[in-house]
């Protein structure tokens, strides 16, 4: 089922399988196991944005494990790229090959005309409902914004 509008908070995530950067079958409830996972959309692998934007995360990885969460990236670039992408900025969580883009039509955040993928993060609980999310687009701000109020919320802040 795709969505027109971005899934908004306490909507039930949708289940999915795709390939990380090592070409392993991940799905979201492997990723959630039993935490809250922060799950951003972005455009594309070593553009300007989503390069800073996924250094952003890398640089906040630690706070976010400490916080009792975990993180993974989607965008429509194949596992090869994201395994290069991952190396070359040395970046320490999955990026999931959403190639034909059907998770993020799922999730409500495919481009206009469906062309692309917007920057959206949405923050998951263990049940699978989305306690929290983000259209953040060219804001990067917004979206580091974001992942500091969901560091507050693993740690059991609201």
């Amino acid at each position: 089922m795709e969505y027109l509008t971005m899934l908004p908070p306490g909507s039930r995530a949708p289940e999915f399988t795709l390939p990380d950067q090592d070409g392993r079958e991940v799905s979201l409830s492997a990723l959630l196991g039993h935490r809250m996972l922060i799950l951003y959309f972005y455009p594309a692998d070593f553009t300007p944005g989503c390069t800073r934007e996924a250094c952003g995360v890398r640089d906040m990885h630690k706070e976010i494990e400490q916080a009792g969460l975990a993180v993974a990236g989607i965008s429509p670039q194949s596992a090869d790229s994201h395994r290069a992408f991952r190396e070359k900025y040395n970046l320490q969580f999955p990026l999931l090959a959403d190639c034909d883009k059907a998770v993020a039509g799922m999730y409500g955040v495919r481009g206009p005309l469906g062309f692309g993928v917007r920057r959206a993060t949405f923050l998951i609980d263990p049940a699978r409902t989305i306690r929290d999310a983000i259209l953040a687009d060219f804001r990067i701000g917004k979206h580091e914004d974001f992942m500091r109020r969901a560091l507050v919320t693993g740690r059991g802040g609201r």
